[in-house]
């Protein structure tokens, strides 16, 4: 295992989290799989393992935003339902479907939400 090149994406993943509301999933799982492709063989691996860290991530960048008034309750408690219902199936979507077509998914993803946010308000 590479711990300092985990390390390293651990701080960039906390950061990004703390900084933008992203970094499991936008930052993370790219990492992984391009730096920590030894250990992390496949995307459900690297979805998996940025879960996990995510977890304790936004726990942390939450309370630190909560301190500066910067969370909102009752969207939080009104979300809260929703995304464990959302976070099951998707998890359970991963064995549906097959990791290069989950790749590509995740890469269309991420250039529909880049252009949304370099080019429209």
């Amino acid at each position: 295992m590479n711990y300092v090149m985990a390390a390293v994406i651990g701080i960039i993943g906390g950061v990004t989290s703390g900084l933008f509301g992203v970094g499991g999933g936008v930052v993370m799982v790219p990492a992984m799989l391009f730096l920590l492709g030894s250990q992390v063989t496949d995307i459900k691996q690297a979805i998996g393992t940025s879960l996990a860290v995510i977890v304790p991530t936004a726990i942390v960048g939450s309370w630190q935003h909560n301190t500066r008034g910067n969370v909102i309750w009752p969207v939080v408690f009104t979300l809260i339902p929703t995304a464990l219902i959302g976070g099951f199936a998707g998890a359970w979507l991963t064995t549906k479907i097959p990791a290069d077509d989950l790749k590509k998914m995740f890469g269309g993803f991420l250039l529909l939400v880049g252009g949304k946010l370099l080019f429209f308000k």
